[in-house]
């Protein structure tokens, strides 16, 4: 009997970090692969992405809804509750030998615990990874600790979740996911791009998600005013936004971000969703990327697209000599900008090594242990203590 795989996901980013794993898991006749939608995936305001996933091709076994009705902090938590009691009657339903889980996202945290509740095996891909400015970095170790397989972008990731406690053997350096769709996907050209987003692309590109930072005290709206400022300083540019996620603070973003690409239509276009192939095209032959995605820093320097990086949301992951760090203040993000559009930042990007690398194999490197793991008595987890003196 085929060895059951769910991949649990909960919105656009995520799942395109999936898609070669779960292509992989359908594709192997020892596994059978089961997917669970949930949280952004079926919200219409977030582009109600589940429908992305079935014409993809791909079954859908369970959609599990949060009722994400506002992004108030009281409400993401009665959400998350909501999630855990979903996703457990989902795996009663679907009795999978492993739970595949991704990155560190409030609903990944209710998969994980509803996993650890109902005694199924979790595996985690992205562990060991730091973002201090969001109330995700917290959520990514938590998920650490309920998990018994770990599947790690960089070997310093690695040691870090053996320094967790983690059992070393179940820690496998795999590349980061996402850089599978690089080697893998054709993706659509400036033309096919521009006929997407309904710009004229004749013209430098500026490619921009802005991510509330969960653990930062100030309201965000003044920061995207101060982005947005940044900006109305470089009239020649067309504008693409994707919208900011479902955290504390994203819709007011959101609507922010509504309202001035309605002012600059024509020029300016907020996409709930450009899907996966769109998005990659956009981030390949965007002149910059701007804001506090991971993907700025991930999938960016493996594009060849220099990244201008705000605030503190990403503060703690390694960086590529292409990611400029900036303030959230409108002259030091135009002088970001200006560096990152200089050609001398082509040579930069030439010479440089990023730290996720340019390509992967992750997919094939995943599936293979998914599918060869002893799974017999894996849900017993001892405490790895390391050696007096070692400090990792």
């Amino acid at each position: 009997m085929p060895r059951r795989i769910c991949i649990v996901t909960g919105t656009r980013a995520e799942y395109g970090l999936f898609y070669w794993l779960m292509q992989a898991i359908g594709s192997d006749p020892a596994l059978q692969l089961q997917v669970i939608a949930t949280a952004m995936h079926l919200e219409d305001v977030f582009g109600h992405t589940v429908d992305q996933i079935r014409q993809d091709g791909f079954t859908v076994d369970a959609e599990v809804p949060m009722r994400l009705t506002s992004d108030e902090p009281a409400e993401i938590a009665r959400s998350t509750g909501i999630a855990v009691g979903g996703l457990a009657a989902a795996l009663k339903q679907l009795k999978p030998d492993v739970v595949v889980l991704l990155g560190d996202r409030f609903e990944t945290l209710a998969a994980a615990s509803a996993a650890a509740l109902m005694r199924v095996p979790v595996a985690h891909i992205h562990g060991g990874e730091i973002s201090e400015g969001a109330i995700d970095d917290a959520f990514r170790h938590a998920i650490t600790k309920l998990s018994h397989l770990h599947f790690v972008a960089a070997e310093p990731f690695r040691q870090r979740v053996i320094q967790m406690g983690e059992a070393p053997e179940r820690v496998f350096t795999v590349g980061a996911p996402g850089l599978d769709n690089f080697a893998r996907l054709d993706l659509p050209g400036r033309a096919e791009l521009a006929k997407r987003v309904g710009l004229d692309l004749d013209k430098p590109l500026f490619l921009i998600t802005y991510h509330p930072a969960t653990l930062d005290d100030d309201d965000p709206l003044p920061m995207v005013a101060e982005l947005l400022a940044a900006l109305d300083r470089f009239p020649e540019a067309a504008l693409v936004f994707t919208k900011a996620n479902a955290d504390p603070g994203g819709r007011v973003i959101n609507e922010s971000l509504r309202a001035y690409a309605e002012k600059h239509a024509g020029r300016a276009v907020l996409i709930a969703a450009l899907g996966l192939r769109f998005y990659l095209s956009a981030l390949k032959q965007a002149d910059v990327v701007i804001g506090n995605s991971s993907s700025g820093l991930i999938e960016a320097p493996a594009a060849g697209t220099p990244t201008v990086n705000l605030g503190i949301r990403q503060k703690g992951r390694p960086q590529a000599a292409s990611v400029i760090d900036s303030a959230e203040q409108r002259d030091a993000i135009e002088a970001a900008i200006r560096r990152a559009l200089d050609p001398d930042m082509n040579a930069v990007i030439a010479a440089d090594n990023p730290p996720y690398g340019r390509a992967g194999n992750a997919a094939k490197a995943i599936v293979e242990r998914l599918r060869d793991v002893d799974l017999n008595g894996i849900l017993r987890k001892r405490f790895h203590d390391l050696p007096a003196g070692i400090s990792r």
